[in-house]
């Protein structure tokens, strides 16, 4: 129940937005009856219809062109195994293509779980009282955030509720706070951002203070099933205003936005075009399109039987789909894993799907990071995840299967972001940094943090694999970062291209 406080804050914020909504300048850019026109007229789609979109994908790799809706659909309706294959291939392809063999690891640290709003799938729902909600005071802010570096972490996407504990100034406040903290030879040097719609000043108010990606979830572009999750004269029953945040994130100059959908609320296909409308506006509007693209699936939820029992809760093979599908249709953006998936199939996934970024070593209790022994604490969660392996047992497995783990935030404070990160992505040309970053981060979680297993393999096999990589392809950049190996191995840290 919601204290008077709560609502009168509700209230005045709901005014300010219902306002904004009747002034908006962007036309709505999801059509209902289009899009289910389109999936149902793609129905059965010609086996050579599908292998030239799989050629059409593979040629956006190098040119930043995404595909079109016409050709999503073809791909969600394709049922052939062959094809599947084929279109799997394919991402990984792209992948590789784009970024290289590399995955980009963070944490989630959620800084706040109190929520005026009330969405039937979310355990932080305010009518929720089977679940304890949290603010982190500055001093447990700070106890989560030696944990995290302790472990080797570099990079966060925090989180917040929309409360007003934790209104615009809270998420400076905590943002500075965190960004301050040295911990020894470790500290975070990238906090990206989930959290609430904001107004214009409020998005300039969170850019000044260092952020890297803001991320905002649309949960499902689908009307009725938005209006029947989110309770009217709520924050968040606002479509309109949801589905612009990013606008108005880019307006405000922030340079890396960050789209997603929450699949299991409804048609998955549905949700899959419903994102590439949303991508296309960002492109169409501003010509930079999502930095990242996130797909999590409805996981159980404390008192929240939605999470179990909704008639659209998407299966382990057609989610390989979905995400290897948002890898051919937007080639350049960043494609976003998390523990909400169990290891095996994240693991599958980064060969099938294109995956190119993952969270490691998670907690979403918030302050679960100082009880790190507890895998789960169902009542201060918002959901349950799936996989707890430690942020070294996971890069462990990762270079098992040779990959290469990165922590890079280069591109970050080197302004590669926004319109200067787009044409590196857009044309394949980004890995060029990727790589030599990526080594480079790579070896100081080796010399800093790493297990004797890790140390081994990753000094033994990976490093000198890529290494290698570089030599044979970008010599020069090969000789430059064989010096900062030197300097690191002397000490020195956050060395990059």
């Amino acid at each position: 129940m919601l204290t008077k406080e709560e609502q009168l804050w509700r209230k005045q914020r709901l005014e300010q937005i219902k306002k904004w909504e009747q002034h908006c300048p962007w036309e709505d850019f999801i059509d209902d009856e289009k899009i289910l026109h389109l999936l149902e007229a793609k129905k059965q789609p010609d086996k050579k219809e599908v292998l030239a979109i799989i050629e059409k994908a593979k040629e956006n790799a190098s040119t930043g062109a995404m595909l079109s809706p016409e050709d999503v659909a073809t791909l969600a309706n394709t049922t052939d195994p062959e094809l599947w294959e084929a279109i799997f291939e394919t991402a990984y392809w792209i992948k590789n293509k784009v970024y290289g063999n590399r995955i980009v690891l963070f944490s989630p640290l959620y800084i706040s779980s109190p929520c005026v709003n009330n969405c039937a799938y979310c355990g932080f729902r305010q009518s929720n009282e089977a679940v304890i909600t949290k603010t982190l005071s500055m001093e447990e802010l700070e106890e989560e955030i030696k944990v995290l570096t302790d472990m080797g972490q570099k990079r966060l996407i925090v989180v917040y509720g929309e409360h007003p504990q934790s209104d615009c100034k809270f998420m400076c406040k905590s943002i500075e706070k965190i960004y301050s903290i040295k911990n020894g030879k470790g500290e975070i040097r990238r906090v990206n951002v989930n959290a609430a719609p904001l107004f214009v000043d409020e998005y300039k108010e969170i850019k000044n203070v260092g952020i890297g990606t803001y991320q905002v979830f649309q949960e499902t572009y689908h009307h009725p099933t938005y209006k029947k999750m989110h309770p009217a004269n709520t924050l968040k029953g606002q479509y309109k205003w949801r589905q612009f945040a990013l606008h108005r994130a880019l307006e405000a100059g922030i340079d890396d936005v960050a789209i997603g959908v929450l699949f299991g609320l409804y048609d998955w296909r549905f949700e899959l075009l419903g994102l590439l409308y949303h991508a296309l506006s960002l492109e169409k509007e501003f010509g930079v399109g999502p930095h990242t693209i996130s797909y999590p699936r409805l996981e159980q939820a404390v008192n929240t039987p939605l999470t179990v029992n909704s008639p659209y809760l998407v299966s382990d093979e057609d989610f390989k789909k979905l995400v290897a599908i948002i890898r051919l249709m937007c080639p350049y953006t960043g494609s976003i894993l998390t523990a909400r998936e169990a290891p095996a199939l994240r693991d599958e996934l980064i060969k099938k799907g294109g995956v190119s970024q993952m969270d490691a070593g998670t907690r979403i209790a918030v302050g679960g990071y100082t009880e790190m022994q507890k895998k789960h604490i169902p009542d201060k969660q918002q959901f349950m995840i799936q996989d707890t392996r430690s942020l070294d047992e996971f890069i462990y497995d990762l270079c098992k299967q040779g990959y290469l783990p990165s922590f890079c935030t280069a591109c970050y404070r080197e302004g590669r972001t926004g319109d200067n990160f787009m044409p590196l992505a857009k044309h394949a040309t980004v890995k060029n940094f990727c790589i030599g970053n990526g080594i480079l981060t790579f070896k100081e979680y080796l010399l800093d943090y790493a297990s004797p297993k890790v140390k081994e393999i990753g000094e033994k096999q990976v490093i000198p694999n890529y290494l290698k990589w570089l030599e044979t392809n970008i010599p020069k950049a090969a000789k430059q970062v064989k010096l900062l190996l030197q300097m690191e191995e002397q000490g020195k840290r956050d060395q990059h291209l």
